[in-house]
């Protein structure tokens, strides 16, 4: 079964310097309906204004996923980390026991545009940790290329989770298939352009949530980058 989330259905707010779509229930937003999906709690897509940014802030037991658009993330964190989070780059903060951190844009001309990913961890109370990995558009075009993993598997980043998520940019006549267990639970957010997936069309910012299906199907695209993922029951 596939059921489709048009990107306008999203909850929205705008708070001047952050302007945020929320795929499931978050902060102001609820939806009974969209609390998550498996072990995916959170996917919003934020804008950034420019010299502007969250604030020291703390997170307990949850694997948090950043994924740039456009512009790029200043993080700084209780571990020490200092980093910038450029478009290409995939981080994996594990908040385990309890970390704290900022994000902000420091860029005077750019808006930066970004998905924070929330995934429920399967071990809670562990070390909280950093990773960040580059992977190159030419790594994802045309093919799903994981980027996170419960193993670490094809140089992906390791979340604590039973989940695996895919990136992958598509056009024309390109298409790309992925064995699913029809068990679990998948989740397909497209981030730009138009796609099909398992025959149904896509555009912008829309989602497909599916379940009790054995394969995925992506093809039909135009100037399409997606993720994909591979979620517990």
């Amino acid at each position: 079964m596939l059921t489709v989330r048009k990107s306008k259905e999203r909850g929205y707010a705008d708070h001047g310097w952050l302007k945020s779509f929320h795929s499931f229930s978050f902060a102001g937003y609820y939806d009974p309906q969209y609390m998550g999906w498996g072990n995916l709690r959170v996917i919003n897509e934020d804008w950034i204004a420019v010299g502007k940014g969250f604030g020291t802030h703390g997170h307990r037991n949850m694997e948090i996923v950043t994924y740039v658009l456009s512009g790029s993330l200043a993080h700084q964190d209780s571990m020490g980390n200092v980093k910038v989070i450029p478009p290409g780059d995939v981080q994996r903060m594990s908040a385990g026991a309890g970390v704290q951190h900022s994000e902000f844009n420091h860029s005077p001309d750019d808006t930066t545009h970004l998905l924070q990913i929330w995934i429920e961890p399967n071990v809670t109370g562990v070390q909280p940790s950093y990773e960040q990995k580059t992977f190159a558009d030419a790594e994802k075009r045309g093919k799903l290329q994981l980027v996170a993993s419960h193993d670490g598997a094809q140089g992906s980043v390791t979340i604590h989770a039973d989940a695996r998520l895919y990136a992958g940019l598509f056009d024309g006549a390109q298409t790309a298939e992925l064995t699913l267990d029809p068990s679990r639970k998948c989740y397909v957010h497209l981030v730009r352009g138009e796609l099909s997936v398992n025959g149904v069309a896509l555009t912008t910012g829309d989602a497909a949530l599916i379940e009790g299906e054995s394969q995925l199907t992506l093809n039909q695209a135009k100037d399409a980058e997606v993720l994909v993922f591979d979620l517990t029951p």
